[in-house]
């Protein structure tokens, strides 16, 4: 599923436009990430909750050479699955 039908799925269960089925869906996103910002973490009970984690750096090789470099600390969004839905897709 993409981000198209996705909207189409939102506009059908909401009973309304695509167009205000994606400022729900645009503005659920931007609520996720600003919440990730802020709080480096949210949570929605059954579903599922999205964190940040820092990377350390560290020293990789590049694959193409095989020379060694230096991978910088960077973060990264994860998202852990609520029971709710492991249990729905099974």
């Amino acid at each position: 599923m993409n981000k198209a039908d996705l909207l189409q799925e939102v506009a059908r269960e909401t009973a309304s436009s695509t167009a205000a089925a994606e400022r729900l869906l645009n503005a659920v996103l931007k609520g996720i990430e600003n919440g990730l910002i802020k709080d480096k973490n949210v949570q929605l009970v059954g579903f599922g909750t999205f964190m940040v984690k820092e990377r350390k750096a560290r020293t990789g090789r590049n694959p193409a050479t095989g020379q060694e470099m230096h991978i910088p600390e960077s973060k990264t969004v994860t998202f852990r699955v609520g029971k709710a839905l492991k249990d729905a897709v099974g």
